[in-house]
This record gives structure tokens, sequence and C-alpha cells, in this order.
């Protein structure tokens, strides 16, 4: 059995569709689901029970006492311009160390999602080596993932198995609710269906030309692919980026929107905001030296490729995932809610 956090949010929710059509059916979902933005994300996923995420110990201990073989984790306030440093904290790093806890003393393993924006501006480059101590977030949002990461990583009481999976910049089908949050491929498709250009950020960086401001994009599908593989094969103790190795740069991307929706491209640069400017990241590149040591060999998903099955499948079909449906399922759980 699994219990998966933030099942109604953009990765988990995916995540949770994954692991149905992986055959997965005794799965626990746990979040608020009371926004009704984000029912599309937990909507027809066959489990067992959703648990509101405030109840989730409690239950689990009451009525699935060693029942639980692995816990997800994939719920946090990932609003990256979030100033709240006490929601945060309750948020991320003290409920993710409850649920660390609760799997410590019940022997169950711990998969966990830490973030990219532990690096800060990168001054100690992107390698899942470095530790906590030595990283410099730029947000709060960065702080609370960070000091949890740091705090797991000095326990000397830990689940048989943990890892904390140091997320890139995700994006695909399920993170319409996200709102400002929601990745650069969302907005651009959005922005071009209502304008038919796209406005990017020029570069104010010496060296560096407009637009090629470059991140490690990495597709949804890719990612859930990643959990599973570390759910069943247990790599690596620790931290874990989860990135393509590959930065890409923002024209790319957006001239792959473009393409994915059949149109020329049409680009404009404007300036970034003043308020963020002193602190933009003009490069990310997850280095995963450690994740290929641990043998896994699936070839990510090209930005062009993903982009193109995001667009055409999803945001121009209005359809939220690929996946197990009430419809289609015969495993005969319940569909909660």
């Amino acid at each position: 059995m699994i219990v998966l956090t933030g099942a109604a949010g953009f990765i988990g929710g995916y995540v949770a569709s994954k692991l149905n059509a992986y055959g997965v059916r005794d799965l626990i979902l746990s979040d608020d689901f009371t926004n009704p933005a984000k029912q599309i994300n937990h909507t027809g996923r066959c489990c067992i029970a959703k648990i509101h995420r405030d109840e989730l110990v409690n239950v689990l201990e009451r009525d699935y006492a060693r029942k639980i073989e692995a816990v997800i984790h994939l719920g946090a306030r990932t609003d990256t311009t979030e100033m709240d440093s006490a929601l945060l904290n309750r948020m991320n790093t003290e409920y993710s160390k409850t649920l660390w806890n609760y799997c410590t003393r019940n022997r169950i393993n711990f998969i966990y999602a830490s973030s990219a924006a532990t690096y800060g501006l990168g001054e100690n480059g992107y390698s899942d080596d470095v530790k906590p101590e030595a990283l410099k977030p730029l947000n709060p949002y960065g702080e609370s993932k960070n000091e949890f990461d740091r705090w797991a990583l000095s326990q000397t009481e830990t689940p048989p198995y943990f890892c904390g999976l140091k997320f890139f910049n995700v994006y695909g089908p399920g993170e319409g609710h996200k709102g400002r949050m929601a990745s650069v491929v969302f907005h651009a498709y959005r922005q071009i269906s209502e304008t038919d250009k796209l406005k990017l950020f020029r570069s104010h960086k010496e060296g560096i030309a407009d637009g090629e401001q470059k991140r490690d994009f990495i597709y949804v599908d890719d990612v859930a692919e990643l959990i599973w593989y570390i759910y069943k094969r247990h790599p690596r103790k620790g931290l874990l980026n989860i990135g393509t190795g590959e930065a890409r740069s923002f024209l790319d991307l957006g001239k792959a929107v473009f393409a994915a929706m059949g149109k020329e491209p049409k680009i404009e640069f404007i300036d970034t905001p003043a308020d963020i400017r002193d602190t933009y990241q003009y490069f990310t590149e997850a280095d995963i030296k450690n994740l290929k040591a641990t043998g896994y060999m699936r070839a990510f998903t090209s930005l062009e490729e993903g982009v193109s099955r995001y667009v055409q499948a999803f945001l121009k079909e209005s359809k939220p995932y690929l996946g197990c449906s009430k419809e289609e399922c015969s495993c005969g759980n319940a569909f909660v809610g």
C-alpha cells in the first residue's frame, strides 16, 4: 500500500495517474481536496481512500497499521513568492518532519519532494552532493525545503529508505490551478492563443542574449517515471536531482510552443521586473551523474517533444490526464470523491 500526499496538486495528481497505470490500486491519496480548481487532478483516480492532510497520520495509525509500504510525500506550499515564513515552515518543514517520524516509527520507506529552489543562484553548482548547509536559497519557499533536507540528513533514526527529490522546472498537464506559478509553457500557450505573440524577459546580464536565459525543463511524465523507478529500486539514499541534465533557453521553449500550435514565432522582449531582477536566475541545470550512476537508462523527453505533447494532447483538448479513469478501470476499488 502506498500513501501519496499532494494528490490534488500538479505533480501529485499525475503521479497518482501513473501509479494507476502501473497497476497500483491500493493507494491512499492525501491533500486538502476542497479547492474546486484542483478537482480535475484527483477525480477518477483509483484509490482506497482520500484523507485530508491534517488527519492523515491519525487515520493511518488507526486504520492502516503495518499495511503501508511507502509514503510518497509531494504535498507542499509551492508558491515561490510566498513571504510568510511561518506558514512555509509549518506546511513544508514541520509537516514533512511529522511524516518522516511516522515512517521511521513504522519502518516505512519515505520519498519526498525537495526542490531545485534550494540551489539559489547556483553559487555552488547544481550537484545533489552539495550539503544543504552550503546552499543559499533565494526565497522562503526554497529555505523551507532546504531546512528539511538539512534536518533529514542529520537524523540518526531514519525510515528504512528515504530519498529527497530535487525537482527542477517541471511542466505538463494538471498545472492550470497554479496561476502565476504554472510553467512558462502553460503561460506561453495562453498568451499566444490570446495575442498571437509571446513576451519573454530580456537579458540584463552582459554576455547573455535576450531569451538565452536557460532552465532545466523536465516533462511531468518523466518525473512520474523517475518516482516509479525510485519507489521500485531504492537506488540512492539522501538527495537526488530530478532534471534532464540539459539546460534549454526560454527562446527554445517559446519556439517549441509556437511550433506545437502550428504558428510562426512572434516573440517580443520586455524588461525583467525590477523587484526580481537582482535575484533572477540566468541558468539552472541538474547535475544528474548520481542518477545515472544508479543505472537509470530511460531517455528523457526532449523539450520539443514534451511541449508538443502537452500542447496538442492536453492544452488544445482541455484534457487533464491520460491514464486510469472510472470508466475504464476494472480494479474494483472505490473512486472516492
